[in-house]
């Protein structure tokens, strides 16, 4: 039969980096496309003993039904470790738990947009956002960024262009995919807009913790007065991807649509995965596990520069990054952006093209994606030399 499919999803396309999945998946590939944790940062052993004490002790808790908004625990732990080390919460504002970050803009989305209103994005942003934007038929701007941040002359052009925008997505710290951290300037800038426009923010902050030079900024959300930014976090980089288990802090309001949409979607988040995320911050060092995934980070963020250094320069470039996972690469005038990624993934190196993270997938881009954290190291550097032969061999060099 012929399939007909909803105007919210016919001219959706799958995620380029999941496509770029299935040969990343075979391990006669190098791949520097995942986003994951590297496996030596997974806390398994106290997740091993926090779920056996769980189901031994308390079974019924993390197998039967639970409420909407999270396990209670969990918020008020949450709730005072924002307001202790970030600043992050007023009165006016809740917590509520999420299948993954990725689920508190759907349900912000589902909330707050009507078909053809505007979401205002950094251009490039996180494919997976761009995407649950478009499945509700959201208009996507793109605001240009700058090397501290989105171009702030440019955000009030949209503002001003758009009086149906109804948020700004931003990732202020080790942005995916650039790498770039928003300046406490541009912080404040992009919030007095969104005041003075009336919309907004949606602060996606899932790398935060990962800093591994300089110090930390703080959060948009810190200096919320007026109950306009939307504070997104996560576990997935910090203990687990696959337990699925983000947060998002916001006024109370907006909060209760989110509770109502998302008790249409998935009814709560897993509740097992909630307890282990509860004790493992309130009676592990949840400190010292983030002190330690620098460590790790720092270390393999060294190996990818030295061979980027060595492989890569002159004829690669890549924007300065601090922190996350991630570093921006553009290749030289002429070389065609994704014909090197596929000739790369011919010589089985796998990264993501950097149109996968634009607002208009036509726009030109010169860039391309690599990921250091879920490699080892000697991949990362047979990687990188193959990424850097490749390079040498389209320009003759």
């Amino acid at each position: 039969m012929e399939y007909k499919f909803s105007d919210r999803v016919s001219t959706l396309k799958p995620s380029a980096i999941r496509e770029i999945f299935k040969y990343a998946a075979d391990p006669s590939y190098i791949s520097l496309s995942a986003g994951n944790p590297a496996p030596e940062a997974f806390p398994a052993k106290e997740i091993a003993e926090i779920s056996a004490k769980l189901l031994a002790e308390n079974p019924i808790l993390a197998l039967q039904y639970s409420v909407t908004e999270g396990y209670p625990l969990l918020r008020e732990e949450l709730t005072k470790y924002l307001k202790e080390n970030h600043n992050i919460g007023r009165d006016f504002d809740n917590i509520i738990i999420t299948s993954g970050a990725q689920q508190i803009a759907d349900l912000l989305t589902k909330a707050v947009v009507n078909e053809g209103d505007v979401v205002i994005t950094e251009a490039p942003s996180f494919i997976g956002c761009l995407n649950t934007f478009r499945a509700y038929n959201a208009k996507l701007v793109g605001v240009p960024m700058e090397s501290d941040g989105m171009n702030i002359e440019k955000l009030e052009e949209a503002l001003k262009n758009n009086p149906n925008a109804k948020f700004i997505y931003t990732i202020p710290n080790f942005q995916n995919p650039s790498g770039i951290t928003m300046s406490l300037e541009k912080r404040h800038a992009v919030y007095d807009l969104a005041k003075k426009y009336g919309v907004l923010i949606l602060e996606d902050n899932p790398y935060g913790d990962l800093r591994y030079i300089g110090e930390a900024l703080p959060s948009i959300k810190s200096f919320d007065e007026d109950g306009i930014v939307m504070y997104a976090g996560s576990f997935s980089k910090v203990i687990s991807p696959g337990m699925r288990v983000a947060y998002v802090m916001g006024p109370q309001p907006v909060i209760q649509k989110m509770v109502v949409c998302k008790q249409g979607a998935d009814v709560h988040t897993n509740i097992w995965s909630q307890v282990v995320c509860y004790e493992f911050m309130k009676n592990y060092d949840f400190n010292a596990h983030l002190e330690n995934l620098r460590q790790i980070y720092t270390k393999k963020r060294q190996v990818l520069l030295d061979a980027m250094e060595k492989n890569l320069a002159p004829y690669i470039t890549w924007d300065d990054f601090n922190g996350g996972l991630f570093a921006w690469c553009h290749l030289p005038e002429g070389v065609d952006m994704l014909d090197f990624v596929q000739k790369a993934v011919e010589r089985k190196v796998c990264v993501v093209p950097g149109t996968a993270f634009l607002t208009d997938e036509n726009d030109p881009c010169d860039a391309f994606r690599i990921n250091f954290s879920t490699p080892t190291d000697e991949q990362l550097v047979k990687g990188i030399e193959i990424l850097g032969q490749l390079i040498r061999d389209i320009l003759g060099k």
